[in-house]
Formats: C-alpha cells, structure tokens, sequence
C-alpha cells in the first residue's frame, strides 16, 4: 500500500481499538487506557509494524489542550471554588515537592545524573492521570474527592511543565530561584487571563450562531485559540485551555441554546475518548522502542525497573504524606469554619458582628453583591461542614494518583543532550505503566473496601425539594401562555441558585438536564408541528 492508504488504514484500526477498549473495559472492569496500553505493545511486536515516532510536543501542543478543556467544562466550577485551597495545594505545591523529592532520589541512584536533570525527571513522573477520576466517579466516590482529583488532574500538568522547562534550563544554563517563581506566576496568572477572556469571547460569538452544528465546530476551536497565544505569550496553554474550559461550562448555561450545550456534550465526549485513548495506544506502541534503546545503550532494563519502581514507592509516600497533612490541617481548622458560619449566618440574618462601619453609606448595587457574597460564602460553610474530607476519602485520593499520557509526552521532551536519556525515558515510562498497572487495578477495590455505596439520603431528598420549589415559584411568575419562556425562567431560577451555591451540583445538574430535555422536545414538536 501507499504511504497515503497505510496511514488511513492505520488511522481507521486506531478508532477501532480504541472503541473496543472502552467496551471491553466496561465489561471486565478494567480501565480502558490498561487495554490501549497493552494493545499497543502487542501491535509494535507484530513484525512488519511500522514504528511510532510522534513529537512529544504534538501531544502536549496538540492533544492535551483539547482533553483538559473538554475536562474543565464539565466540571462544576461551583465544587471546583469551594476545594480551591486543596486543589492549589495538590496541584501546585505537592508537583513542586514531588520533584524535588525524585530529583534527589535519581541523583542518588543514576551515576553522572545532576540534581538539576533529577528534577527535571521528577517534573515528569510528578503529574496524575485524569483516568482515576474516571474510575472514582463510576464506582460512587463522594462528591467532595472526586471534585479534588478533578482540580488535581486539571492544574498540576501545567505545574510539572513549567518546574520541567525550569529544571532544564538550570542543567544548561543556570537560572535563578527568583527567575523560575516569576515564570511559574506569569504561567499561570497570565494563562489564567488569556484563558477567561477567550472563553467569554468564544461564548459571546457562539451565542450569535443560529445553527447548531456551526456553535459546535467552533467550540472545538476554543481551547486551542486560548493555548496558542499563552505560549507565544510565555504563559501556560494548557492553563488557558483549562481556563477556557471553565469559564464555558459557568456561563454556558446562560447564553447558549440546550440544543447547543447537547450537541457539544455529545460531540466532546466522542473527542475526549478518541484522543484519550489515542495517547495511551501511543505509549502502548513506544514502549518496546524505548526498551531498545536502553538495551543499544547497555544501561540495563533490570537497572531502570528497579529505578521506577523505588520512584513509584516514592510518589505514593510523598503524596500520602501531604494528603494526612491535608486532613490534619482541615480537622484542626473544623472550629475555626464553624466559627465563621456562625459569623456569616449573623451577618445573611442582618445582624450587626461588631465590623467597622464604612463612613460611606453603600449604594443598593453593592448591598446586594455584599448579600450575594454572604450567601454564598454560607452556602460553602455549609457544604464544608456537612461533606467533611474523612481518612477513608484520603486515602482513595492517595491511591487514585496515578501517572499517565503526560509522563510520557513530558519525558519525551528532554533534550539530546541529558545523561543517560534512553534509560530515564524507560524510567518515565516504566513508572506510567507500572502505576496505570498497579493502582488502576485495584482502585477499583479499595474504593468499594474503603467506601461502600450508600443511598442518596436526607440531604439529597432535601435539595430536590429545593429544586421543585424553585421551579413551580419559577413558572408561576412567568408567562403560562408560552411554554418555552416557563422553561427559560425556570433555568435562570436554578442557576440563581447555582450562583449563590445552594444546590448540590448532581442534583442542579439533573435538573438543568431535564429542563434542557424539555426544552428541546417542545422545539421539535414546533418546528414540525
């Protein structure tokens, strides 16, 4: 065949592949990217395969923009905010200690390795893999982990990147600690502005597109037009792209049509699996590759397995350690947080707390933002106090780090020049798999060990109640006369809500859905009625 019909031809078995093993995984119980992984393996040993050689900075330029935005819309910004401090801290400072943990650990156990190529190698195996959330939300994790390992798998990429580039920058040439905290700022804060004007941007032109499929095609769009300029601008595209991501999953909602959001659910889902699984059948289809190289380069297999899998004990141990740090600092402060419900709840009844009076006398504009910023602030208390973070969710967090896609892309970024590159690739590599192996495997069992499915309770029954009186209040106030307006003022109830952070996000979800189901069936009976 031509090289046109192979690629084609090879284009087409990898969808196939990947379909398959998001099916057979459902099945068996096994995560789907342990399959890709393992059929990428088995394919590269088929003589006459060709060889996989793709640019590192394909993956990390080309498919993880498009993965971390489709992650970030679909993550309720409302639990996303109130677990900001541990999401920040896993994200940011737990990669930063991660990496300076391993670099030492490698400088210690590969000979000729500086401290400066260690960390780097720490940056790479530092960041987790997305797949866990996947696993804890299927088995029933409670909300409040989940949405950590969520914030977790969103932010600490960009992390590693930069402590990566750092790192490497200081093997070469010498950088400063000064020099590399203010690129980490101007990585995130200025990705973080980058990314929340092209979302609103992107929404504000969407919403101005009549046709369905046109509003889709330009979503796919959106994460890169946000990566691209951060990176030219020396920030992080993949911030921005997260960025982009939540700001359209807040606003949506309020400016794009049900049919739109639908179609874009649909549609990224279908993206968000093929890409996934594309980067894992990737480093399936390198691995024996990599090995090669180790083997041409007489640095031992044997040596670099042992390597990864001290650094593999060394991730967990570090991680277990700041996360019991986590929930010892989140126990000792419970007081303090019931303190400050307590001061909020006064303030929400309009009482008078004892705070300087302004000489000023606030106009009704910023009564109202104080009252929305106490209300809201109480509704997070609230949240806080009634979900607390236990040891058993602790330790489910801690076993759902797992590394993945980009250990691999990252590794594969190392310049030429490192020492001994081949066997810290298959160190790199070695680690992703034998922690996809390892604790993909058997998360499965210590979440149904640690945290039994339980049925939804009081609470839950207490928010739906919520959400029906909201909706009848809704409809009584609008039009009955146009059913579609019900709906439409119906929605901005509960995403009155929303904004104040009263509803449970499964719960606001359910019902935003039916409404949104609703809508578009009294649509269609319209157009073709």
């Amino acid at each position: 065949m031509d090289p046109l019909t192979t690629t084609l031809a090879l284009a087409v078995l990898a969808v196939l592949v990947v379909v398959a093993a998001s099916a057979l995984g459902e099945r068996l119980g096994v995560a789907a990217p342990l399959l890709l992984v393992g059929a990428g393996v088995v394919a590269s040993l088929v003589p006459g395969f060709p060889s996989f050689e793709v640019e590192p900075e394909w993956v990390l330029a080309g498919l993880l923009p498009p993965l971390l935005y489709s992650a970030a819309v679909s993550v309720p910004a409302m639990d996303l905010r109130r677990e900001l401090g541990a999401v920040s801290g896993l994200s940011v400072v737990l990669v930063v200690l991660s990496s300076v943990a391993l670099g030492g650990f490698f400088t210690l156990v590969v000979p000729g390795l500086g401290l400066a190529w260690g960390i780097a190698l720490g940056a790479v195996v530092s960041p987790t893999d997305a797949v866990a959330t996947s696993i804890a939300r299927r088995l029933g994790v409670p909300a409040r982990a989940v949405t950590i390992l969520d914030g977790e798998g969103l932010l600490n990429d960009a992390t590693a990147l930069v402590v990566l580039r750092a790192a490497i920058a200081a093997a070469a040439t010498g950088v400063s600690l000064w020099g590399v905290a203010g690129r980490f700022v101007w990585a995130v804060a200025g990705a973080a502005l980058i990314g929340v004007l092209v979302g609103r941007a992107g929404l504000w032109v969407r919403s101005r597109l009549r046709e369905v499929p046109a509003t889709t095609a330009l979503s796919f769009a959106v994460p890169f037009v946000a990566a691209i300029p951060a990176e030219l601008a020396g920030a992080s595209g993949l911030v921005a792209a997260v960025l982009a991501g939540l700001t359209t999953g807040w606003r949506a909602p309020k400016v794009l049509s049900p049919g739109a959001r639908l179609s874009d659910a649909q549609n990224w889902s279908t993206v968000e699996m093929l890409l996934e699984g594309a980067v894992f059948l990737l480093m399936g289809l390198q691995l024996v590759g990599i090995v090669r190289d180790v083997q041409d380069e007489h640095s031992g297999v044997g040596t670099a397995l042992a390597i990864a899998a001290g650094a593999l004990v060394l991730t967990v141990a570090v991680r277990a350690a700041y996360v019991s740090l986590l929930l010892l600092g989140q126990r000792r402060g419970a007081g303090r947080t019931t303190e400050r419900r307590d001061t909020f709840a006064r303030l929400h009844a309009g009482e008078d707390v004892g705070h300087r009076r302004s000489r000023r006398t606030p106009t009704e504009r910023q009564l109202e933002q104080f009252r929305t910023r106490v209300a809201r602030a109480l509704a997070d208390l609230d949240h806080l106090l009634a979900h607390p973070l236990d040891a058993r969710q602790g330790a489910v967090v801690v076993w759902a780090g797992m590394r993945g896609a980009i250990t691999l892309a990252a590794a594969q970024t190392l310049p030429a020049q490192t020492p001994a590159r081949p066997l810290l690739l298959l160190v790199a590599v070695a680690v992703a798999v034998g922690s996809l192996l390892l604790q993909g495997t058997t998360l499965p069992w210590l979440v149904r060990r640690l945290l039994p499915a339980t049925p939804a309770g009081p609470a839950q029954d207490a928010q739906r109640e919520v959400v029906r009186q909201r909706l009848v209040e809704a409809a009584a106030a609008a039009d009955p006369a146009d059913p579609v307006a019900v709906l439409v003022a119906q929605r901005a109830a509960l995403l009155a809500e929303r904004d104040l952070g009263r509803l449970d996000s499964a719960v606001l979800t359910a019902a935003l859905a039916e409404l949104d189901a609703d809508q578009i069936a009294l649509e269609v009976r319209t157009r073709t009625g």
